[in-house]
């Protein structure tokens, strides 16, 4: 069973563009890149978008479709009634490169700034983990880096000015991700958190949450515990009288 569908596509560069309408089949069972790749093949043979595995599992097929931030490859065309326009556009938050590519360099700047993974003074085999502990950063570690969570969260989004000093809840889960480690010998991912990441600029809408594909629960497991994390070294009364009489790290 087919139909013709309307879509709107966002065509131009770093210059300026334009949306383009376009009606185009769709098949039973269908995604949105399968029309992206249609509107390639039959209208637009220079039509640009980034993609690669086309399952859900690499995030190269960041856009966004109805303004809402999305993978086309894990958006089906059965979501969309047989009537409606569906615009597809590329992520607001970074600068475009040519149609639905852009240019997401900013998170890989991001990433580098991370500190490593420092392992513990111990000889092999003394590494010793409990099994809830592999468990609570586990969930952080599906992150497939569509950095959809980053395009939505809007102290990126809405500020340019922010991405500076604001690393963005992908990052921000990775430093969590590395706090939780009972094997980290760094103590200070906390103060990173604060004083590089911008932590304090989330203010906990959850919109991340809710694009994420992975369905990772960034603002509760992550981004929540960081900042009673980084409020606790800061502000408690007790954690300060540690690091002064020494029972604690500064």
């Amino acid at each position: 069973m087919s139909y013709d569908a309307s879509f709107r596509v966002w065509r131009g560069d770093a210059e300026g563009g334009e949306l383009v309408d376009y009606t185009v089949e769709v098949n039973e069972g269908e995604v949105v890149l399968d029309i992206i790749h249609r509107l390639q093949a039959t209208r637009s043979g220079d039509l640009a978008v980034r993609w690669n595995c086309k399952a859900g599992k690499c995030g190269s097929c960041s856009a966004e479709i109805n303004g809402r931030p999305s993978l086309l490859c894990m958006t089906r065309m059965s979501t969309f009634s047989e009537t409606e326009t569906i615009t597809v556009t590329p992520l607001r938050a970074f600068p475009v490169i040519r149609d639905l590519v852009t240019d997401v360099s900013y998170n890989y700047a991001k990433a580098r700034q991370i500190p490593a993974f420092a392992p513990p003074d111990l000889a092999p085999g003394e590494y010793r983990m409990q099994q809830v502990d592999v468990e609570r950063s586990q969930e952080f570690r599906k992150c497939i880096e569509c950095f959809l969570c980053q395009d939505t969260c809007h102290v990126v989004r809405d500020h340019e000015d922010n991405k500076e000093a604001f690393a963005g809840p992908r990052f921000l889960i990775r430093a969590a991700e590395l706090d939780m480690h009972p094997l980290d010998a760094r103590d200070d991912r906390a103060d990173f958190a604060r004083e590089e990441q911008g932590i304090g600029m989330c203010n906990i809408t959850k919109c991340c949450t809710e694009v994420c594909p992975e369905h990772i629960k960034i603002t509760d497991n992550a981004i929540i515990p960081m900042k009673e994390r980084v409020a606790g070294r800061r502000y408690d009364p007790l954690v300060w009288l540690g690091t002064k009489i020494g029972l604690r790290k500064s």
